[in-house]
């Protein structure tokens, strides 16, 4: 795991913001239709959308294993003058509590495929009952399109990336509003730009 956070270091260490200072579109279009509460964003990185949910009046919980991202998203929540309560660590070692948020967003978190399905499993607790799930992330066949284009991004193994098979799965206690593989042209800083294959979903926990 040291590797990996060095890596998410690497990539947020510079001033410039690798995936922009504008939120996802697909959560920008979602999330003004639920009522603000408790929500938390895991591997959120420099904080571009849990910083746009702060703004909208969401109480948020953010985490990430990369400083560097941390210290980036403190100064994007200082900019727009809204608080986060972001955090550093792993999610095992994070005090949250069962059925605590009222939503949880995962936009673009690609987790090592060796813990991939054990932290989803785990978030799904923390989300009360009703409670939403936005997400959107590369799809397996996002691999064809990376290796046209790397500008793109996304993560080079086809085990840290998502079929709907898996998310059926993991997240079987949710009824999905929408759940759709899409081909997007992604413009988000400089790390996520090109064509490519995402998941996109929304739903809700059942009670």
């Amino acid at each position: 795991m040291d590797t990996w956070k060095e890596r998410w270091n690497e990539r947020y260490k510079n001033e410039v913001y690798a995936y922009g200072e504008e939120p996802n579109l697909y959560l920008k279009e979602h999330l003004k239709d639920i009522t603000p509460g408790k929500i938390l964003f895991p591997a959120e990185g420099e904080g571009r959308n849990a910083t746009y949910a702060a703004t909208l009046g969401w109480k948020v919980s953010a985490f990430d294993i990369s400083e560097e991202g941390r210290k980036k998203a403190m100064a994007l929540s200082e900019k727009f003058n809204v608080h986060l309560d972001y955090q550093v660590g792993e999610l095992q070692s994070l005090a949250y509590q069962p059925q605590e948020f009222d939503a949880l967003v995962l936009i673009y978190a690609h987790f090592p495929a060796a813990v991939k399905e054990e932290l989803h499993l785990e978030l799904i607790k923390l989300i009360k009952p009703n409670g939403w799930v936005i997400f959107e992330a590369f799809s397996k066949n996002h691999l064809e399109y990376r290796k046209q284009n790397e500008q793109v991004g996304g993560p080079p193994d086809i085990e840290s990336l998502f079929s709907k098979e898996e998310i059926q799965n993991y997240f079987s206690g949710f009824k999905f509003l929408t759940l759709s593989e899409s081909i997007i042209e992604l413009q988000e800083g400089a790390c996520h730009n090109g064509t490519g294959s995402v998941i996109r979903f929304i739903a809700q926990k059942l009670a």
